[in-house]
């Protein structure tokens, strides 16, 4: 994505007279001054982070947007004045959020394994109380589960300049610690002012920070099966099904969609059992239920049951999934590794997620979208972008993991309107509409 930058009306030294310059962007323009303020954003692992609005203030207002280098320059600055330069990114607050993250805080809290970074703490503290407490747990399960969008009281991603010094690392709040840069008496010379990029909720550092990073096709190590007892389900009778796992002690936590057929079942309640309300989120207009969990549990623990009503007589392994639709589909072993989850209805029959495409987030989108999709196997997959007319726009091949993956579309010169995105591979293919504005 090319960089972007707007010019506002600013006062030229010794003139009481505004020089006006209409917003532009990407355009040269007779600079007023001599001086300069750049810089680099960069996560804690040095990834650059693209998509970034930098806004300068002061004796001149500009505003710069981060292409993939994470790189940002004002240039044409009246020397002698005082600026300050603001990072500022909030969207796709998901970006690098999952289960795993709650594990790693949740020992942090115990003090069984302290965040080892004060930038990792800022992260950590997701309701922004200068604290973290088991209620930045629970606001971070709210958006994996899907029931939250977004958090209610901070931004997706927090900058702090990098030459700070932080005065207590196990403690950034002990101090004010600053998201702004300010600049005074402006040198004629470059002045170079980088931050430090974090990502709310992501502890172990693995949002996606630019294009340049490629898409995410992740290795798993193993499968979590959960059991499930097959049965018959007759029209109008209710069953209460339990769900348990024979390896749930070896796993720190996990995460995934339950999927199930709405014209086959009725959800009629879930029954906690080592899952707790908390660990669930319910979508029964898209016959869904989000679950994310961590902790211990025993392979003789219950997780939860499902009460279902049978809507047709159907085998339960016709009519259960799971799916990566709304909360991907992964368990985390004691190790760190990611491993897939699949259900075990016994008599050799196991389902995991299989080949589906999913809505592209956000929708509608201005300049950048998520586009996910889980497969049953690794292969390659071809994504295609198309008008509504159905005119091949652009198309992306590569090689992608067995279960989720996912890749973010660059709009570039993708038109405005309704488009089409198809995901294709030699044994399955699916399209999704998703709308792209100015």
């Amino acid at each position: 994505m090319a960089a972007k930058f707007n010019w506002y009306s600013v006062t030229a030294v010794g003139s009481d007279a505004p020089y006006d310059n209409p917003k532009i962007t990407g355009e040269t323009i007779d600079p007023i001054g001599s001086g300069s303020i750049a810089g680099l954003i960069t996560d804690e692992t040095e990834q650059q982070l693209e998509g970034v609005n930098v806004a300068l203030s002061g004796q001149m207002s500009m505003s710069y947007e981060t292409d993939a280098t994470g790189t940002y320059s004002f240039g044409g600055l009246i020397e002698g004045y005082d600026y300050s330069v603001t990072p500022s990114l909030d969207n796709n607050h998901l970006n690098g959020v999952s289960t795993f993250d709650l594990v790693l805080i949740s020992k942090h809290i115990l003090g069984v394994k302290p965040l080892d970074s004060p930038y990792k703490l800022i992260a950590a503290d997701v309701n922004n109380s200068s604290s973290i407490t088991t209620l930045d747990l629970i606001q971070l399960r709210k958006l994996i589960l899907s029931v939250d969008t977004k958090f209610s009281n901070n931004t997706s991603w927090r900058f702090v300049s990098r030459d700070y010094a932080f005065a207590n690392a196990a403690n950034p709040w002990n101090e004010q610690f600053p998201e702004v840069v300010n600049v005074n008496n402006l040198p004629t010379s470059e002045l170079i002012r980088d931050f430090v990029a974090i990502k709310v909720g992501d502890v172990n550092g693995n949002a996606r920070a630019n294009a340049l990073m490629g898409t995410d096709t992740r290795n798993t190590a193993g499968t979590l099966e959960l059991s499930v007892a097959d049965a018959e389900l007759m029209t109008g009778e209710e069953y209460t099904i339990d769900i348990t796992a024979a390896d749930i002690a070896s796993v720190e936590g996990y995460q995934f969609t339950l999927t199930y057929d709405r014209s086959s079942v009725e959800l009629v309640d879930i029954v906690y059992g080592v899952a707790q309300q908390d660990n669930f989120g319910v979508f029964a207009d898209q016959g869904a239920i989000t679950t994310s969990w961590n902790g211990d549990a025993t392979s003789e623990d219950v997780l939860f049951s499902l009460v279902l009503r049978a809507q047709r007589d159907v085998e339960l392994s016709q009519t259960l999934g799971v799916s990566s639709r709304l909360t991907t589909a992964e368990a985390y072993d004691r190790t760190g590794e990611v491993l897939d989850v699949a259900l075990n209805f016994g008599a050799g029959v196991i389902t995991g997620a299989g080949f589906e495409v999913y809505q592209n987030q956000p929708n509608p989108f201005k300049d950048q979208t998520l586009i996910s999709f889980s497969l049953p196997e690794a292969s390659s997959a071809m994504i295609k972008i198309s008008d509504i007319n159905g005119r091949v726009l652009k198309v992306i091949n590569g090689d992608y993991a067995k279960g989720y993956n996912e890749l973010r579309l660059d709009k570039g010169d993708l038109p405005a309107g309704v488009l089409t995105y198809t995901v294709e591979t030699k044994e399955d293919a699916a399209t999704k509409k998703m709308i792209s504005v100015k």
